[in-house]
Formats: C-alpha cells, sequence, structure tokens
C-alpha cells in the first residue's frame, strides 16, 4: 500500500525546511518535503553571492524566532551549513529534483502529483517563496540573446560589460560584487534607493565614489536588442548601450497557475486567500513565507509562518 504521509511539504527553502523540522520535532513521524532542485535552499544558492549577509533581522524587521529552529545572523554559506545540519540531524525525508504539478483533495486526503509519482498526505505546507519565479521584464527579450539575460549571476564571467537592473539589495550586491571584476552599470528607475539596508548603502556609495560602478538612475529600460550576438539597451532618455550581459534583480511574482492547481482560492489581486494561521480555504493546506505575507525574503519570518502552521496543524 501507498505510504500516507502526516505532512508533505512542497519547496525546499528555509521556510519549508523549518515546517518539516517543526513538523519533526512537534510529534509527526512521516514527513516528506518534495524539491524541485537537486540541493536545499535553492533561492540562497543561486541568487546570493559568495560570503553575502544574511540577517535574522532582514532590512531591519526585528523577529523574535518563535518555534524549535534558532536562526541566527550568517553568511550565506554557514546559512546553508546550518540547514545541512537540520536536516541530518532530524533525518528529514527530501525528494529532490521533484517538480509538484498539482494537488487534489478527495475524502479528506490530498494527492500530491509530480512527473514521476504520486503522494498521498493529510496535510500540505506549500512553501515554496516568490524568486522560484523571478520577475522579467514586461518588453520582449529576443530569444538570440536570452542566455545574455540572466536573473542571478551563475553565467557571469569577469572582464564583462554588464547592467544590473534594480532598486533593491539584491540588485546593489550584484552590483557592487561584479564591479570587482568587470565593467559595470546600475539602473533604476528612481534616482534614489528607499528600499536598501545600510551596509549596501554605504558599499554603493564606496563602488560610485571610487568609480568601480557606473550608475544610471532615474531612467526606464524601453527594449533590448541584438546587436552583434550582444545585448543593446534602448533607455528612456534616448540613448542606446550595448553590454554583454543584462542581469535583472526585480523581485518574484506569485506563481497563480501553480496555486490554482493546488486548489488553492485566491483574492482579487490573485493573492492566496488564508487565515491567521496560514490555513487555506482547503481545511489542512496551508501557505508559509513570502506567499503568504510577502516578508521580503526574510528567513526568520518564514520559520515563524511554519512554526504557526505547524502548531495549528496538531491541533486538528
Amino acid at each position: 500500500m501507498q505510504q500516507v504521509y502526516d505532512v508533505i511539504v512542497i519547496g525546499g527553502g528555509p521556510g519549508g525546511v523549518g515546517a518539516a523540522i517543526e513538523s519533526k520535532v512537534l510529534g509527526l513521524e512521516k514527513i516528506l518535503v518534495i524539491e524541485k532542485g537537486d540541493n536545499h535552499s535553492q533561492t540562497i544558492r543561486k541568487f546570493y553571492k559568495d560570503n553575502k549577509r544574511v540577517d535574522k533581522d532582514y532590512q531591519g524587521q526585528e523577529v523574535e524566532i518563535k518555534g524549535n529552529v534558532q536562526f541566527l545572523d550568517g553568511t550565506k554559506e554557514s546559512t546553508l551549513d546550518y540547514f545541512d545540519e537540520l536536516i541530518d540531524n532530524e533525518e528529514i525525508d527530501i525528494a529532490f529534483n521533484t517538480e509538484v504539478e498539482k494537488i487534489e483533495k478527495r475524502d479528506g486526503m490530498f494527492f500530491v502529483t509530480t512527473a514521476n509519482a504520486g503522494y498521498t498526505a493529510k496535510n500540505v505546507i506549500i512553501a515554496i517563496g516568490r524568486m522560484g519565479k523571478p520577475n522579467k521584464p514586461s518588453y520582449k527579450i529576443p530569444l538570440s540573446i536570452r542566455q545574455r539575460v540572466n536573473y542571478n549571476l551563475e553565467k557571469c564571467t569577469q572582464a564583462e560589460k554588464i547592467v544590473v537592473v534594480g532598486g533593491g539589495d539584491s540588485a546593489v550586491e550584484y552590483a557592487v560584487y561584479l564591479s570587482n571584476t568587470n565593467n559595470v552599470t546600475l539602473n533604476y528607475r528612481r534616482t534614489e534607493f528607499p528600499r536598501i539596508n545600510d551596509i549596501n548603502r554605504q558599499d554603493l556609495k564606496d563602488a560610485i565614489g571610487y568609480e568601480k560602478l557606473r550608475p544610471r538612475l532615474g531612467c526606464n529600460i524601453l527594449s533590448l536588442e541584438n546587436q552583434d550576438g550582444l545585448v543593446k539597451v534602448n533607455y528612456d532618455d534616448g540613448y542606446s548601450v550595448v553590454y554583454d550581459r543584462a542581469i535583472y534583480a526585480i523581485g518574484g511574482t506569485t506563481p497563480v497557475e501553480f496555486l490554482r492547481k493546488c486548489g488553492v482560492e485566491l483574492d482579487e489581486n490573485k493573492q492566496p486567500i488564508i487565515d491567521d494561521n496560514f490555513e487555506t480555504k482547503s481545511a489542512g493546506l496551508y501557505i508559509v513565507g513570502d506567499l503568504a505575507v510577502d516578508s521580503g525574503g526574510s528567513i526568520a519570518i518564514a520559520l515563524n509562518h511554519a512554526f504557526k502552521a505547524v502548531t495549528h496543524m496538531l491541533k486538528g
């Protein structure tokens, strides 16, 4: 007979791992995490530069950890090591390289379908975050240069001419980091960066002051073109510049179609409808992390969501 899990967690980021850990610590035994990547914490691995600071109180949001995962300030590397240790210590079962296609609820049970298998669970927690689906620009990206238009640093090499687009911490961090080995322009539609933290603000000031980084502020990109295999960027100030690579760091979006296939009801703004315990209108189906309440990537907030959801789940 097919195993019936007490809970299946969809997404192996900090919120998902936290939900699995809380479930185990609070008494559940049959727990499965399903992660479409080949390791946990894909957002941290892909979108964080090496040695990036990872703060518990992200962007000044002071958070008191409520549950059993005592996350502290660290770096990209120490954070990954910490979650490795949690997974190993609690012997959490994770199905990597597995993408969920849909969730159906029948007779009080959830049936989770992937490309290669089906799973049955009493409860499901969705913890996939927004960065699993990065925002893309509204204008067309020509197919011939799509390999040169990226949303993280994976394909960057040294000595490239790069434009980084965005006004948040990730965009600033990418631009400052790349400016050590590349010719970098940072483009943002505003003239100031109201959302970045103080350390990134100082790093940006230093990079500009030492002329390591070129700011191009107060203007938007109208379109991209292929020019001799490179990325030609057309700005709304009348100028066009050719770059080796363009990197967009403009946040993530809600995976609307996926949520619908999971039976999640959405409001008029296409956001999932959940209660104070992060439970959807389908009893036993929870959403935690950025998809529940846009926490801007706060690991501590996602962990608190997970604790509250699992605590409520156990009461049911």
